[in-house]
Order: structure tokens, then sequence, then C-alpha cells
């Protein structure tokens, strides 16, 4: 296990770590580091066209990197922080992420441990800390069992929630749930819209 001082340390030096989030367990880099990025891939066995997601301490620091129109930041008001993660098109700053494509998936965590770590580091590129096509931890030690050793450590934040976040798609329309989690469809889109 590793201290924020430390996790802080390896994000800014280009290290894969594992971080808490109020659903499951992550994997997380810096998301402007090219090198960063594919050593992440490399270590979650990850699928190249998988993009990785973007998790920031609040939506201003999303600035730039995603375009957030009124209906986004209307859900990010209230829902942020907290478990949904919405897909919206890609600003004009670069980073490493995405790989292809002109969209890019953003959340505000609600977990505090986290959520100070990203004060420090910025945005960071995440995934769930996990093989692919396996579970993904709930616990710091389940973590450390399934990536600990190929990583620079494991930030424990206690246990997070368990269910993966909501994913609303805002690219096209309508709007498009691609994955409910403990936010509800309906509370994302009226049913006069579904």
């Amino acid at each position: 296990m590793i201290s924020l001082e430390e996790a802080v340390a390896a994000i800014r030096a280009g290290r894969v770590i594992v971080i808490p989030t109020d659903t499951v367990y992550g994997l997380a880099c810096d998301p402007a580091a090219a090198a960063a990025v594919e050593a992440l891939y490399e270590l979650k066995a990850r699928p190249p066209h998988l993009e990785l997601n973007l998790l920031a301490a609040e939506a201003g620091q999303l600035a730039g990197l995603v375009e957030m129109g009124g209906e986004a930041r209307a859900l990010a008001a209230r829902f942020w922080p907290g478990a949904l993660a919405m897909v919206c098109p890609v600003g004009p700053r670069r980073l490493a992420i995405p790989r292809a494509g002109g969209s890019l998936m953003v959340r505000v965590p609600g977990h505090d441990l986290l959520r100070a770590l990203l004060r420090r580091t910025g945005p960071v590129a995440s995934t769930s800390a996990n093989l692919h096509g396996e579970p993904a931890a709930t616990t710091a030690a389940q973590a450390a069992r399934l990536v600990g050793g190929r990583c620079a450590g494991v930030l424990d934040g206690g246990p997070g929630g368990g269910a993966a976040s909501t994913i609303i798609d805002l690219t096209s329309r309508p709007f498009r749930v691609l994955r409910e989690g403990p936010i509800p469809r309906e509370a994302l889109i009226p049913e006069s819209e579904a």
C-alpha cells in the first residue's frame, strides 16, 4: 500500500497505480503521458480498441478536454461527485486518450481520498483494477492480489460500492444509457425522450 504523497509522485512520474473510487478500484495514470497509457493497457491486457476514461476532482478540471453542453452540465450538477460517467465530445486540449475517435468518458467520483489525489495530479486516465474480462476489485486487498505487483502501488481508500458506474452517451440524439449502474436510467432520461 502507498500513501497519498507516494500516489501523487507515481502519477507525476508516469507510473500506473491502483486507486480507490466510490464504485470499484481502478488503475490510473497521467492521461497526457503516452508511455503511461500504454503501460496501463499492457498491465491490464486491455484490448487496444477499448478506450480509457477520465476521472477528475471537479467538472472544472475537464475544461477544454471535453465539450460539455447544457445537458451535460445539468447532469454534472445533479450527480457529480458520484457514480455517473458521461461520454462527451473531445475538446481542443488533447491527451494521449482517446486513442481514436472523438469522444471521451468522464466522471467526478464521490470518493474524498481520490478527489484529494486528483486535485493535486489533475485528471487521470483510468479503468477498473483487474485483468481484462475478470471481475473488478472492490477492496484494496483484492486489487493488490489482482494487479498490485504489476504497478507502482495501491492507494487504500476503503471498500468501494461494488457496482460499476452508470454510463450515458451524450454524443448522439437521443442520449443513450450504455450501462445502468447505481443511477437508474429513468433519473437521466425523461420518459418523453426514452
